[in-house]
């Protein structure tokens, strides 16, 4: 079992930018599949990106393309999520979310593919 930990959240102004941070243990760190989902108000849990930690491939879905990006430093064992140009439909709970052992994902991600969850971090934009 994967152990995550999340950080980062919080409020920001519409243009801002904020970064959220996801520390998974437990795992060998090289060998995960990493996403962040997030859900909003009245909402489906929606993944927004995803990384191997192995090759450092990546995926961003469509709704946030060229304003998020995601990226790990295996030096710091760590997944960051960079939200920038926020909007107000930015805001909801996002989750830090891993598999052990994969090396890719479907599109769009799907939340039973990932089995270890974070406990989520809300970001408010306003």
């Amino acid at each position: 079992q994967v152990q995550l930990v999340e950080s980062g959240g919080g409020s920001v102004q519409a243009g801002g930018t904020l970064t959220l941070s996801c520390a998974p243990s437990g795992y060998d760190y090289n060998s995960l599949c990493v996403a962040w989902f997030r859900q909003g108000p009245a909402k489906e849990r929606e993944g927004v990106a995803a990384v191997y930690t192995g090759n450092g491939q990546t995926y961003i879905a469509d709704s946030v393309n060229g304003r998020f990006t995601i990226s790990r430093d295996n030096a710091k064992n760590s997944v960051f999520l960079r939200m920038s140009s926020l909007k107000p439909e930015d805001t909801a709970m996002y989750y830090c979310a891993a598999r052990p052992g994969c090396r890719g994902w479907s599109t769009p991600l799907r939340s039973q593919d990932f089995g270890s969850w974070a406990q989520g971090t809300q970001v408010t934009v306003s």
